[in-house]
């Protein structure tokens, strides 16, 4: 398996997870005429994709998911809870398929385990994914680590995980009280602190590749996370950082893999 991110933050959010010719988009936040100007970067047409797996129903996470899904005629899956939340935005999408957010699935030839977070949405869910050899894992949008989330998201080959905001720039910045408590309250965001806390709880004996992911552009900065990854990430994990505007070139989730070497575009 490969994978590449497409997109990450508050503009929009999609990360495409490939094993030979099949693909699942996650979340799909990008509009359908930026979603396929991204896959072309990275080469993956959109016919390649078999699902659109989304976490949860802020438009950030699934804003262009119907217009895609039809145009190309891809089933969506989502938690019962997102799809009620998001029935109106979905209604036009050529397939809409509702899950438990605490059962595996197959899809292709992806094994699903959705992940219940704590999100200030309605039944929001992140995915480990794997494929009989390796584990990959998404994980962003989640406003602390619970004990269930620890356990599910070890011994993962390649992680993508929250670092949302530095503590002191979010408690300093223009935001209004209510919006800066709900962004680092349990149900909002992981702080670039709590994220590395995180990172450090996780069985990480397997983690080869890691991307921090979800900043916050008023609220956090590269260098930041860049210090974070380099203190609390193993010495052996590769560590990227997601941009907003331009897609992340593949990054390998099977050790040893053979994966594409495309360059980001520039902003």
């Amino acid at each position: 398996m490969h994978f590449a991110v497409l997109g990450s933050g508050s503009g929009g959010n999609a990360t495409v997870l490939r094993r030979g010719d099949a693909a699942l988009l996650i979340d799909c936040g990008l509009s359908l005429r930026q979603l396929e100007r991204r896959l072309a970067l990275i080469d993956c047409p959109p016919t390649a994709l078999i699902a659109i797996l989304i976490t949860h129903e802020h438009s950030d996470h699934i804003g262009g998911a119907a217009a895609l899904s039809r145009k190309y005629r891809i089933p969506i899956v989502t938690s019962y809870g997102a799809h009620d939340a998001a029935r109106e935005r979905l209604a036009q999408a050529w397939g809409v398929e509702a899950i438990r957010a605490d059962h595996a699935f197959d899809f292709g030839v992806f094994n699903v385990q959705p992940v219940l977070v704590p999100h200030d949405a309605r039944e929001p869910c992140q995915f480990v994914i794997g494929d009989g050899e390796s584990r990959f894992g998404m994980l962003t949008d989640l406003g602390q680590a619970t004990p269930h989330v620890l356990r599910e998201f070890s011994a993962l080959d390649a992680l993508v995980l929250e670092f949302n905001h530095e503590p002191a720039l979010l408690a300093n910045s223009a935001y209004p009280l209510f919006l800066r408590e709900r962004i680092a309250g349990p149900h909002g965001h992981l702080g670039n602190d709590a994220a590395a806390a995180l990172l450090e709880q996780l069985d990480t004996s397997r983690l080869h590749t890691l991307v921090a992911a979800h900043l916050s552009e008023k609220n956090n900065r590269p260098d930041l996370v860049a210090g974070y990854l380099r203190d609390h990430a193993p010495a052996a994990v590769r560590c990227t950082i997601a941009e907003q505007y331009a897609p992340l070139p593949w990054q390998a989730v099977t050790r040893g893999a053979q994966h594409a070497v495309t360059r980001a575009a520039g902003r």
